[in-house]
């Protein structure tokens, strides 16, 4: 098992134990700040307080949110500790909980790790689609959530709550201007449609030109960004004892992806530049009917239709980038260089039933319930090097029943437990012949010890279980033995303390955690030569992903989060996440060989597992410095961690800095922004086990993507 590295530990915890030292003076000096508000919980069904939940949770609220200037997943992910994510497309849009979670996707079936739910809508796998729009808060749940959102949640869950109606009329205008001729401009009108109803209408929109540099088309827009989202929102008292919230969402996504260089720079050669898009429209109505003043059923239906196209110029060059260079055809006789585009559309359409028995009284609280889901993937391959176009259909179903029980044993001690049994069937079929239609019998669960010894602590001990589907490979270059992979399932051990002290001035969370994963899930890859007249051993080569089982492996680590009010005037916040991981065996197959070069699979016993930083961290402030006038900063911090678990190509530890200059006055406001300001260099994919450079002679190197530079900006609101 690799140690996690103290020395690299060093920095962060220098930045953060001089700050927590003088709020702390600051708060025992000032017995006459504001206290925190209270912070509420919705994704566990019934609405619970943080700080007296068993699990490790981390909710980003709306101001947060404004102050980083966020419009995706990617712009908020970093400030939950311990949650990391991938791009190798437009957005970050693979997201990893605690070093768990996929990393890209193409022709094979997905299944995903962390689950992503917006308003009771299902975006998991589309989540390019999930913008900050209006949102009022964003939780992320860390650990197995199996009991109540099952297959899709072994990692974790992002739950996505958006402003509700507000009883009288309010609209709002927004605007920003940025660098790279970003422009966003969006706007709210909420209040009520009649004595019983009440809207909420958001509508947003953002493009830029984005940060790449295409030296051969001579144009600076093609990774661009042109993203539209819009949410129509009811809430409905359709009785007294008659509740029902109906949400519509609309996500228009047009963004460019040319991300990769042969120089590893922001520069690109492509003549034929790549996009990402995605239009997904979507709803969800949640009735709750009141049985009496302990029980309530709830019902929720949600559906989302989502349209995919992900594009890329895989020979990242163009005809004639090797005249006047090394590999110049008129020195060999033959072109070096290859012509390759690789095209993906799919055709997401997902249906959810959900059906909630909730029991809530002083003594005793439950959840009952049963899930149904129907969804089907559509996919369209289109590939330079196949014969003709590529095409299949996956349908699955699940059907699951769940409970969750909350016992108090006596005025300190509670008893948490849930189960989840859930039915798969799968349906696949594709153009080349292949089909599959395995089934699987999957369980899950949760039990905790929640201890209350006063109204201030509170401290958890929780064992978890969750489990990730099976799955298959059909591609026929795929070795027969490899064309099925198992479950993957995991146990969780996690320790909790959570208190509010100092007349709720300062408010801490803090979680060690253990976590066991048996038949671990890993992407590998089959490599093969594209044929392209070259000599001698270089080549530009083709990838075939395939997923297999590690025999087991282990994530262990931390996390901390402190909010402390030192006066009505400064706030400050700080997370850190402790992680270490390893692979206890991979593989367990006799026949696989240890030829990492090749693509095969080798022995990763002891190997750190990808995207699983060893620490991260967000010190934050918030300072009011006058009635008018605030100001907002950060700096936040992440490890060096692998790319993947086929190659030793690792991502570069950073530190960033935010801030914000806010001016208010009566009904407007206006804001000076900065995003990294110092501009460190920060890799977000990475590649390390093929050469792509003709002028190189197809040289083995790393190539990599990089996230956003620095970036300054004007942003203003005005309210009616």
């Amino acid at each position: 098992m690799k140690p996690i590295k103290t020395q690299l530990l060093n920095k962060p915890v220098r930045l953060v134990v001089p700050v927590l030292i003088s709020a702390c003076i600051l708060l025992s000096s000032n017995s006459f700040a504001a206290p925190l508000e209270e912070v509420v919980v919705t994704a566990e069904l019934i609405e619970t307080n943080v700080l007296k939940l068993p699990n490790s949770v981390t909710v980003i609220d709306s101001l947060a949110i404004e102050q980083r200037a966020a419009r995706q997943l990617e712009d908020l992910l970093n400030l939950a500790p311990n949650v990391n994510y991938a791009s190798g497309a437009s957005r970050g849009r693979f997201i990893q909980i605690r070093g768990i979670g996929e990393r890209s996707e193409f022709q094979e079936p997905l299944i995903n790790s962390v689950g992503v739910v917006l308003d009771g809508i299902d975006l998991t796998g589309v989540s390019l689609g999930a913008s900050s729009l209006d949102l009022k808060q964003m939780e992320v749940l860390r650990g197995p959530q199996g009991t109540l959102y099952g297959a899709n949640a072994l990692a974790g869950l992002i739950n996505l709550v958006s402003n509700a109606p507000t009883q009288e009329f309010e609209a709002k205008v927004d605007f920003a201007i940025e660098d790279y001729n970003g422009l966003e401009f969006g706007g709210v009108l909420s209040g009520p449609l009649n004595d019983s109803t009440g809207y909420r209408l958001a509508v947003k929109r953002f493009e830029s030109d984005g940060f790449t540099d295409n030296v051969f088309l001579g144009r600076q827009d093609t990774n661009n960004i042109s993203e539209t989202s819009a949410r129509l929102k009811l809430v409905s008292q359709v009785s007294e004892k008659l509740n029902v919230d109906t949400t519509l969402f609309l996500a228009d996504i047009n963004n460019g992806y040319d991300a990769f260089s042969l120089d590893n720079t922001r520069q690109t050669y492509s003549d034929r530049p790549g996009r990402d898009t995605q239009e997904t429209v979507g709803a969800s109505i949640v009735a709750r009917y009141l049985l009496s003043n302990t029980d309530s059923i709830e019902a929720i239906v949600s559906y989302a239709d989502t349209d995919m196209a992900y594009s890329f110029d895989e020979d990242w060059s163009h005809p004639g980038i090797c005249d006047g260079t090394a590999c110049d055809s008129a020195l060999f006789g033959f072109d070096w260089f290859y012509i390759s585009e690789d095209s993906y559309e799919r055709q997401n359409t997902n249906t959810t039933v959900d059906l909630r028995w909730l029991h809530a009284a002083e003594k005793f609280d439950w959840v009952g319930g049963i899930y149904y889901r129907d969804q089907s993937i559509d996919l369209l391959r289109q590939y330079t090097f196949n014969e003709g176009d590529f095409s299949s259909r996956l349908d699955t179903q699940n059907l699951a029943a769940y409970g969750q029980f909350n016992f108090s044993l006596n005025d300190t001690l509670t008893l948490v437990t849930g189960l989840r049994v859930e039915k798969r069937d799968n349906d696949y079929l594709d153009t080349s012949g292949q089909t599959a239609q395995p089934d699987e019998n999957l369980w899950g669960g949760r039990i905790a010890l929640e201890y209350k010894p006063n109204e201030r602590d509170f401290l958890y001990a929780l064992l978890s279980r969750g489990y990730k589907p099976g799955g298959f490979n059909l591609d026929e270059s795929i070795d027969p033995n490899l064309r099925e992979f198992d479950t993957e399932t995991m146990l969780n051990y996690e320790l909790g303390y959570k208190s509010s002290l100092l007349d709720n001035r300062l408010r801490i969370q803090f979680s060690l955690f253990y976590q066991d994963r048996d038949a671990i899930q890993s992407k590998q890859s089959v490599v093969s030569s594209i044929a392209t007249g070259q000599v001698g051993g270089a080549c530009p080569c083709s990838f075939t992903d395939f997923t297999d089982n590690a025999s087991s492996g282990r994530n262990r680590g931390g996390e901390l989060e402190l909010d402390l009010s030192v006066s009505d005037s400064l706030r400050l916040s700080a997370t850190f996440g402790i992680l270490d991981t390893s692979f206890d065996d991979f593989l367990s197959f006799e026949h696989v060989q240890a030829d990492r070069d090749a693509g095969i699979p080798f022995n990763l016993n002891g190997r750190e597992q990808a995207h699983a930083p060893s620490y991260q961290f967000v010190l934050s402030a918030n300072w009011q410095m006058t009635e008018r006038l605030s100001l907002f900063s950060s700096v936040e911090g992440k490890d060096e961690f692998y790319f993947s678990d086929r190659h030793e190509e690792r991502s570069d530890a950073y530190e960033l800095i935010n801030m914000e200059l806010r001016y208010t006055r009566d009904q407007w406001s206006l804001a000076l922004y900065a995003k990294n300001l110092s501009d460190e260099l920060v890799k977000t994919r990475g590649f390390g086990s093929f050469g792509n450079d003709p002028r190189k002679f197809y040289e083995t190197e790393p190539y990599n993507q990089f996230a956003a530079p620095r970036v300054i900006g004007v942003r203003g609101n005005y309210s009616f």
